[in-house]
């Protein structure tokens, strides 16, 4: 296992479609993220960014070459080893995908069921001890309807980060905030994640936020095109 690198991709290749209306995406993608690290992913609409994402995170399977999340090659995996995979990783996105029906603590120890051997009063305490780092405390017990849209992307963070994840994969987690709420949640980000030791691959159009990037790898028609450190 090479524990240099949680994530090492070597000439990657991806397609949509199959037979004549078979279309490449990604093109012969090279790089490896180290632990610790935020590296960010810009580039514009359509470029491949969000595709590569989901095949880091073990939400699509690999076609061609090469990719190792923790020294496991993934190319070939099964559903149950990459679901083994999304153990090791937290997830957010643009739009936050909290459950309305659930509430703020509820939503945070959702990541934690697929770790069984927590049990339910662990994760329940673990979920308030995140939410208080995310400066949520007093919105434990909340709806998201009840929660502003940054509090709603904290609740996100807090969910993404409580089970201790190697890699926290995140897809436009500004977008929809406004320019001081969005600083917020990066700052947050970077500075839980520094805490824990865990990487953070971040894909943005957000130019404001790109200064918390120790790399910055831009795309273009599915190639890697430049990269700034």
């Amino acid at each position: 296992m090479n524990t240099r690198y949680i994530v090492s991709v070597t000439n990657l290749n991806h397609y949509f479609g199959e037979k004549k209306n078979r279309t490449q995406i990604l093109f012969d993608i090279n790089f490896q993220i180290k632990f610790g690290e935020i590296v960010i992913m810009t580039g514009p609409s359509g470029s491949g960014k969000t595709t590569l994402l989901t095949l880091i995170g073990g939400l699509r399977s690999v076609q061609e070459g090469s990719l190792k999340f923790l020294g496991h090659e993934l190319l070939g995996a099964n559903n149950q080893q990459l679901v083994k995979v999304r153990r090791h990783i937290g997830y957010i996105f643009q739009a936050h995908n909290l459950l309305d029906f659930l509430t703020a603590r509820q939503n945070v120890q959702m990541s934690l069921e697929l770790h069984k051997n927590i049990p339910e009063w662990e994760a329940q305490s673990k979920s308030e001890v995140m939410l208080n780092a995310v400066k949520l405390q007093n919105r434990v017990n909340y709806y998201p309807s009840d929660l502003s849209g940054g509090q709603k992307q904290r609740v996100a963070i807090a969910r993404a980060l409580v089970s201790h994840p190697k890699l926290v994969l995140a897809d436009e987690p500004t977008a929809a905030l406004d320019s001081k709420t969005g600083r917020d949640v990066v700052t947050l980000m970077q500075e839980l994640a520094k805490e824990q030791n865990c990487a953070i691959l971040m894909v943005t159009h957000d130019n404001r936020i790109l200064d918390i990037a120790d790399r910055i790898i831009h795309m273009e028609d599915g190639y890697f095109v430049k990269e700034v450190c």
